[in-house]
C-alpha cells in the first residue's frame, strides 16, 4: 500500500511552501488510494514554538487536508488537547527518543557511526581554520581515529559526545529521484552528519530515516532543499539493511527575483492568507498551479 507522510516542525505558522508539499503528499495518497500519515517533527527544541503543533494541526483542517494517521485534536475542558491515531506511533518525534537512541547505538555496532568528543570551542576553531584555508567547512574526523580504548576512557569519564555517521572516505552514492532522475554524490563531499546530539535528541537526518522507515512510508515527497541530504539518509538505511523508498524532491516557490521564498521578503504564512479572506480553494488551487498547469 502506498503511504506518504507530511511532517512539519512546529516553528511557527504552516508556509505556504509546506501547504504546497503536503497538498501533493495527499493527493498522492488519494489517487492511489493508500495512506497519508501527519508527523511532527519537535527535535529542534531551540526552535520550537509553544502552541505550533495545535495551530498547523488546525490550518490544515481548514485547508481541506485530513490524514489517515498522526496527531489530531480534541476540544476538552475549554481548551483543545492532542491526541494521535495509527498503529504506527507517536506521531511527535519528542515522544520517540528512545527508538532514535537505540538505533544510533546499533550504527556505532555496525561501524556506520561513532562517538565524537569535541567540545564547541574544537568545532568552531577548526571551523575558522578551514575558512581561513579557504575550504568548505566540515568535521575533520579527529574523533573517528580514536582507538577503542580511548573512547571507553572518555565514556567512563562521562566527557559529553555526540553520534555522527561515518560516510565512507572514497566512492560515490547515487539514486532515482522521480522528478529529477538519476542523481550522484561523490562521499568526498558529504560531511560526517551529527547524528545523536549530545542532549539525547536526534537531529533530522537520524529522526527522519527512522520514521519513514517503522512507519513504513513508500514514498518520500518533500522540497528540494532536502535533495543534499539524501546521500546520508540512503547510507543509513544500507546499515540497518533496511528496504529503501522512492524519493521525489519538489522544486521550491521563489519569490519574483527567484530567490527561495521566505518570511524574510513576503507573507507566507496560510493562516495570513486565510486572515485576509482568501478561501481555502484558493490558497489550494494557487499553490496546486505552482510547477503544474493542465
Amino acid at each position: 500500500m502506498i503511504r506518504v507522510r507530511f511532517a512539519p516542525s512546529p516553528t511557527g505558522y504552516l508556509h505556504l511552501g509546506g501547504l504546497r508539499v503536503c497538498l501533493y503528499n495527499w493527493l498522492f495518497a488519494k489517487k492511489y488510494k493508500g495512506k497519508f500519515i501527519l508527523r511532527i517533527e519537535d527535535t529542534d527544541i531551540k526552535r520550537k514554538v509553544e502552541g505550533a503543533t495545535e495551530n498547523l494541526i488546525q490550518t490544515l483542517l481548514k485547508m481541506g487536508l485530513d490524514w489517515d494517521e498522526g496527531p489530531y485534536l480534541i476540544f476538552k475542558k475549554g481548551k483543545f488537547e492532542i491526541r494521535q491515531k495509527g498503529k504506527y506511533g507517536p506521531y511527535i518525534q519528542s515522544q520517540r527518543l528512545k527508538i532514535y537512541q537505540k538505533f544510533a547505538k546499533e550504527l556505532i555496532e555496525k561501524g556506520s557511526a561513532y562517538y565524537c568528543f569535541c567540545s564547541k570551542n574544537d568545532l568552531e576553531k577548526m571551523r575558522k581554520e578551514q575558512i581561513l584555508k579557504k575550504l568548505p567547512p566540515m568535521y575533520d574526523e579527529r574523533c573517528r581515529k580514536l582507538t577503542k580504548d580511548e573512547i571507553k576512557k572518555r565514556l567512563a569519564k562521562k566527557i559529553p559526545y555526540v553520534i555522527r555517521l561515518k560516510v565512507p572516505e572514497e566512492g560515490y552514492i547515487e539514486f532515482n529521484d522521480l522528478i529529477r532522475g538519476r542523481v550522484k554524490f561523490d562521499f568526498k563531499n558529504i560531511d560526517d552528519q551529527i547524528l545523536l546530539k549530545s542532549d539525547g535528541y536526534p537531529t533530522y537526518h537520524l529522526a527522519v530515516v527512522i520514521d519513514d522507515h517503522l512507519m513504513k512510508i513508500t514514498h518520500i515527497i518533500r522540497g528540494e532543499e532536502w535533495l543534499p541530504s539524501v546521500p546520508k539518509h540512503l547510507l543509513i538505511y544500507k546499515s540497518l539493511n533496511w528496504k529503501i523508498p522512492e524519493f521525489a524532491h519538489l522544486p521550491l516557490i521563489l519569490n519574483p527575483d527567484r530567490s527561495k521564498l521566505s518570511k524574510r521578503k513576503s507573507d507566507v504564512a496560510v493562516e495570513s492568507y486565510l486572515k485576509q479572506g482568501y478561501l481555502p480553494e484558493a490558497i489550494l488551487n494557487f499553490v496546486a498551479l505552482l510547477g503544474w498547469n493542465p
